[in-house]
């Protein structure tokens, strides 16, 4: 099943800039799941299980090397790559 998983970090700290470029660096650095990052979220699009293994992976390496940070995930199961401007 595909899917497309929209997310957004808010760091709670002043090195908000690193904490955010650290998460897009992390995300983009394996070919599974494609990536694509707009000016408030980033968009994940493929299989489920990829796509989810992929952020239950990251949340707890950024939440380890930065702190505090609210990550805010859209889920969208079964989506196409292209819905409503998810593209």
């Amino acid at each position: 099943m595909q899917v497309v998983i929209e997310i957004t970090l808010y760091p709670l700290h002043n090195d908000y800039i690193a904490a955010v470029d650290d998460l897009l660096a992390r995300l983009n650095a394996q070919s599974e799941v494609a990536v694509t990052t707009n000016r408030v979220s980033t968009i994940l699009h493929g299989e489920y299980v990829q796509a989810m293994t992929l952020v239950q992976k990251v949340i707890p390496e950024i939440h380890e090397k930065w702190g505090e940070g609210a990550f805010v995930l859209k889920i969208l199961p079964g989506a196409e790559r292209s819905i409503n401007g998810y593209s």
